[in-house]
């Protein structure tokens, strides 16, 4: 009788419970792995590119070909350093470059995060002209299970999954990086028989088109991926500062332990170092041997240090200069900037020291602003940081020193953009660009100089996606089409932009969105999508950035 019960009854039942659990089972671990996303490079651009490149210079003595020295600080807001109004933090060499030579207070970025906006400043193009719209992405959600898992634990705030079913199959974010139809600065330069060398981090790609050993550089010593090890967790010299509160924080030092893959220190690309020394000092002590090599040939040398970006680290004789500054984040933050401050001036005396500062074009500014999300600055008076398009997010210090060319303390209030950096350095050579693309920069020495006292643009773009930015003249608006929050600010007045007036002037938004659709149609699509947003909360609400 039980028999019979449980086949009539129980039977079906259970054998329902398993359908139901097989198909669920098969929509939560479905691979989302998509061919949709080939990407596809621009060959018309890369024959113009090789036809340009190939064209030999007649006669170099007709061009001015100082040297030129681009150091880029990795996620510094402008505030992080004294010149800009910092109070904890001297800065003093850093100080330096800008009192002696010309700073920008409206020096903007062209990404509030780091490989976008490197490829920007390379190239002097908007980077959505390209594809190079988000980050290189190697990890995406694989099926449903993760999406849910990272939806609804705690841990991965303030981050929010993309819901998706369809993310690039492996060989194609292997191919994620520059685009070989753009011309970067080291090949620009090389054209004109400089010596190229690029000294820390890269993130613009791993794939060999996308090598800078690649992209015209003669020399390379640093890393490919977002963020790698300063020194040795266990190396007693150092304080190490991971922040636990934070997902983001704990993915970067679970990657860079080792210095394995991305994170290895390269040298020309191919050969593993074994770096002993705190890494900031030690890309100082490569910059100073390469400039050693090449000081007799006009040189390029792009110093793209990582401080003081995650992973926090930094030297005990430091951080002890700070214990005034409780929190303990902050304070490897503050040990971390006042390092790199000291190496950049190192750099600087070795310069002067070899009689090179009269011939030498120095640019300094970073690839975006401070990280407010892992809180190791605020960037305060501004709103936001890093991922946004508020000040504290693309805001950055910015300045060029060139001795006896540049008036020392000169002070420019017009708004310039990193983009700018490829147009000024190609107007000081007076080369001829290729007019088969459309450069977006603007040459800065007039402003520099005093020689034209009006604004080198008239307007500045931002997107990533769904969030876009424009600043006019005395107006930024920006435009959140994913959760539809969007913010008018009279910035010139309100750089700190607390009075949102997109309800209230109509006729300016009007105008402003009309600027972005316009500029929009020069634009391409990104060549690869995004991987999660980014959810920014402060005391004015929250508003949600594609990254």
């Amino acid at each position: 009788m039980l028999d019979k019960l449980i086949k009539n009854r129980i039977a079906p039942v259970l054998g329902l419970l398993v359908l139901v659990c097989g198909i669920c089972s098969a929509f939560l671990w479905k691979n989302f792995e998509s061919d949709k996303f080939k990407i596809y490079f621009d060959e018309k651009l890369i024959q113009g590119k090789q036809v340009y490149l190939s064209e030999k210079v007649s006669d170099l003595s007709k061009y001015n070909r100082p040297n030129i020295i681009l150091i880029l600080a990795d996620d510094l807001g402008q505030t992080d350093i004294s010149l800009y109004g910092n109070t904890h933090i001297s800065t003093p060499n850093l100080d330096r470059l800008g009192m002696n030579g010309v700073t920008f207070t409206e020096g903007y970025i062209s990404s509030p995060v780091c490989s976008p906006s490197r490829a920007g400043l390379l190239t002097g193009r908007y980077q959505q002209r390209f594809g190079h719209e988000f980050q290189p992405n190697h990890r995406y959600l694989k099926n449903m299970a993760e999406y849910y898992g990272f939806k609804i634990l705690p841990r991965f705030k303030p981050l929010s999954p993309i819901k998706t079913k369809e993310v690039p199959e492996v060989e194609e974010r292997l191919r994620q990086g520059l685009p070989p139809s753009e011309i970067t600065l080291a090949e620009l330069l090389k054209k004109y028989d400089y010596t190229t060398g690029i000294i820390g981090k890269w993130h613009l790609g791993a794939a060999d088109f996308a090598k800078p050993c690649a992209r015209g550089f003669d020399y390379q010593y640093g890393f490919y991926e977002a963020f790698t090890m300063y020194a040795e967790r266990k190396d007693t010299a150092i304080i190490s500062r991971p922040v636990k509160s934070d997902f983001m924080d704990l993915h970067q030092w679970k990657t860079a332990e080792g210095r394995q893959g991305n994170c290895a220190i390269l040298r020309n690309c191919c050969e593993r170092m074994e770096e002993d020394k705190y890494l900031t000092d030690a890309l100082t002590n490569e910059a100073i041997s390469f400039i050693e090599r090449s000081k007799n040939n006009p040189f390029f040398l792009y110093l793209p240090y990582n401080a003081p970006h995650a992973p926090l680290q930094a030297q005990k004789k430091y951080y002890e200069q700070f214990a005034h500054i409780t929190d303990p984040v902050k304070r490897t933050y503050a040990a971390m900037i006042k390092n790199l401050d000291d190496e950049v001036g190192r750099l600087m005396n070795y310069v002067e020291s070899q009689g090179l500062m009269e011939n030498t074009l120095i640019i300094f500014l970073s690839d975006n602003g401070g990280a407010v999300y892992n809180g190791s600055t605020d960037n305060a008076p501004f709103r936001g940081g890093k991922l946004t398009n508020f000040e504290g997010g693309i805001r950055v210090p910015f300045m060029m020193h060139w001795k006896n060319h540049i008036p020392a303390h000169t002070v420019v209030h017009h708004p310039v953009m990193s983009l700018d950096v490829f147009a000024t350095i190609a107007a000081v050579i007076c080369v001829e660009l290729p007019a088969d693309r459309t450069f977006d920069g603007a040459n800065l020495m007039p402003c520099a100089t005093g020689t034209n006292k009006n604004a080198p643009h008239e307007k500045l773009f931002w997107r990533s996606e769904f969030n876009k930015a424009v600043r006019k003249g005395e107006w930024k608006m920006m435009l959140n089409e994913f959760d539809g929050q969007n913010f008018l600010y009279r910035v010139t007045a309100d750089s700190i932009e607390q009075n949102n007036l997109y309800t209230t002037e109509p006729w300016v938004v009007k105008e402003l969105t009309k600027e972005i659709n316009q500029w929009e149609n020069d634009m391409v699509a990104p060549l690869w999508p995004r991987v999660v947003n980014y959810v920014y909360k402060d005391e004015q609400g929250k508003t949600t950035f594609a990254f």
